[in-house]
């Protein structure tokens, strides 16, 4: 019998949600102290676990990585009981070994990002959460573990990921500064997801999905978005059978980590300086303190 509440989200294109054997149970707007998130959330029956899908973009692909309202994403998959977050997205490599259709699972963020509203905090309430390690590293171990075992390409991990701000690729100036920063990939899109995650008090990890060598290595073309498609779509399905695999193996997995408490100290506005229309949008996100 499945579980009545999504314990478990996913975030990424929607391609990845057409999974054999998977029963749709429902589509749900919810809307937000943040406005409403990017589409209706799916609740989707797999291996006996309910599952919230939700497009990063929406369906169709309307909405650029500075516009993803992030903040109503989270709160909107927390409000439903997810606990723990899977986001997949599309990648650039900045390191050879990082080939195009690889499964990569980063453990560093470096923020490039500049336009985007990634806090829950502010309007009279201030919070400062621990984000030195920006995975779960639970989750993140049970993503290697799985695209290894699946024999998948890549299964590589420590790596750092640049987040850009977009909507245009990599300058070469900016590819080969990354590549000097250590960094293995760039995308436009886990930043303020995992910020907002970590606030939240959800186990987030990030699957990277190479497409492209982004524009610094001699001799490849430029990276652009047919190339990039093309290889997201090489992928999708063994990205389908991966998320597969994971939902079992997190179905039954308890939360030993410290996601769950990662606001425990971190507020520090007095109580009775806090505005009561600040309390009433973070009790959204964080009824356990608000």
């Amino acid at each position: 019998m499945a579980q009545a509440i999504p314990r478990i989200g996913v975030i990424g294109g929607s391609g990845l949600y057409e999974i054999p054997g998977a029963k749709v149970m429902d589509r749900v707007t919810v809307d937000t102290p943040w406005g409403l998130p990017s589409d209706e959330i799916t609740l989707t029956e797999i291996s006996d676990q309910v599952v919230a899908f939700l497009p990063r973009h929406g369906r169709g692909h309307g909405i650029l990585p500075t516009e993803v309202n992030s903040r109503a994403n989270l709160c909107a998959l927390k409000s439903l009981g997810v606990e723990q977050v899977v986001s997949f997205s599309a990648v650039g490599s900045l390191k050879e070994e990082l080939a195009p259709l690889d499964f990569v699972v980063p453990t560093q963020i470096i923020d490039r990002t500049r336009s985007r509203p990634s806090t829950y905090f502010g309007e009279g309430i201030v919070g400062h959460v621990a984000f030195a390690d920006p995975f779960c590293g639970r989750l993140s171990a049970t993503f290697v573990e799985a695209i290894r075992q699946r024999q998948l390409p890549g299964g590589q991990t420590d790596e750092t990921i640049v987040c850009m701000e977009g909507p245009l690729f990599s300058t070469r100036a900016e590819s080969e500064l990354y590549r000097s920063y250590g960094a293995g990939l760039i995308n436009m899109s886990v930043l303020p997801e995992a910020k907002l995650a970590r606030e939240a008090e959800l186990c987030y990890a990030l699957i990277a999905m190479v497409t492209d060598y982004d524009c610094w290595r001699e001799g490849e073309d430029d990276v652009d978005i047919q190339s990039v498609l093309s290889n997201l779509s090489k992928n999708a399905e063994h990205a389908r059978e991966l998320l597969q695999d994971l939902i079992t193996r997190l179905g039954g997995d308890e939360r030993a980590c410290g996601c769950g408490s990662a606001c425990q100290f971190a507020i520090i506005t007095a109580e009775d300086r806090r505005p009561p229309a600040t309390v009433e949008k973070l009790r959204a996100v964080l009824p356990k303190y608000f």
